[in-house]
């Protein structure tokens, strides 16, 4: 059924950006990216982890040098050089290469290919100087992005914040919703937040933060608001450039910053207000209280005589307001 989507995909307008997977898709997992059947997940990740399979079913294995092998012009890891990759080199230097790439022939160069997943194998390929095990197939970008969204979501355990950029990727070169959906296989609601998330937090961070896999999507959407503001954001910026902080893991590069703008924050609330002035008899019949706020002047009155004293004020204000008058003109204030 993969096999269906990914030819369906595949007839698409080539000559136009980012078009979208067609309505009449009838696969599972076409259906899973339009509804985004978030109850589905864990068993639509493992009809992906086939789909690469599937994609490659009959096709020639072929040998290629590695540096005949562009990269994509979207690249989904922010980190490469990981534990992971370090034990996958290990192990195709112990037993060879398992599992071939799938590249594509390039589009404006004869003979050079484009990769379309197995990114980290070709690196390894170079890396040892090895042949890189290879599947050559035709496909138009779309079909290509697809299959490398879905094969990397499926495989290479990308973070949340490798998943937004990556979405954010696909969006800013004009591929539609649908498609950048059935890439990552998420739904619009998590496709909105992703985008947000990748959107309004400066790139400068995120490149400094890294692939931060144990955070998850609730504290990169935290981090999001408190950098929504211009100040904030250059304060975060800031920070991320202190040398200690780029020699932090990942996750704890996320925490420093996270608790560091925390503390930055200003208290909620509005402006402190004045301490009042007071003034009572000596019988002590009304107490007066002033505040003063910016252009604004607050009276209170209370105690036995306060209400009277207030009706007395209203009606005598046109004289005690010409009597203020008079004296501020001597004055000269």
């Amino acid at each position: 059924m993969r096999k269906n989507l990914l030819g369906t995909l595949s007839g698409a307008d080539a000559t136009q950006r980012g078009p979208e997977v067609p309505a009449g898709a009838t696969t599972a997992r076409a259906d899973y990216a339009m509804r985004g059947a978030s109850g589905a997940m864990r068993r639509s990740l493992d009809e992906l982890a086939q789909a690469s399979q599937r994609l490659m079913e009959g096709e020639t294995i072929v040998s290629l040098d590695p540096a005949l092998v562009d990269q994509s012009p979207i690249l989904d890891r922010i980190q490469a050089d990981d534990q992971e990759y370090q034990e996958l080199l290990e192990a195709i230097q112990a037993r060879g290469q398992d599992t071939p790439i799938l590249v594509r022939p390039h589009p404006k160069e004869a003979g050079r290919y484009i990769i379309v997943f197995g990114r980290r194998r070709l690196k390894v390929a170079l890396e040892l100087g090895l042949q890189v095990k290879s599947v050559i197939k035709q496909l138009d970008d779309t079909t290509a992005i697809v299959a490398q969204g879905q094969e990397n979501a499926a495989r290479s355990n990308l973070s949340f914040i490798e998943k937004s950029r990556f979405a954010r990727r696909l969006s800013d070169l004009s591929y539609g919703k649908d498609t950048i959906k059935a890439a990552l296989a998420i739904d619009d609601t998590l496709l909105s937040r992703m985008l947000s998330v990748a959107e309004l937090i400066p790139d400068a961070v995120l490149e400094t933060i890294g692939a931060a896999k144990g955070v998850g999507r609730d504290r990169w959407e935290e981090l999001k608001k408190i950098v929504q503001t211009p100040t904030m954001a250059a304060k975060a910026v800031a920070f991320v450039e202190g040398e200690k902080f780029a020699e932090a893991q990942s996750d704890d590069r996320f925490n420093t910053l996270l608790s560091h703008l925390q503390s930055q924050r200003k208290p909620q609330g509005g402006p402190k207000l004045a301490k009042p002035t007071t003034w009572s008899p000596s019988d002590q019949s009304v107490k007066v209280s002033g505040r003063r706020s910016g252009k604004s002047y607050t009276l209170a009155l209370s105690a036995k005589d306060g209400p009277q004293l207030g009706d007395w004020i209203l009606n005598n204000l046109e004289s005690i307001y010409q009597d203020f008058r008079r004296a501020k003109k001597k004055t000269g204030d």
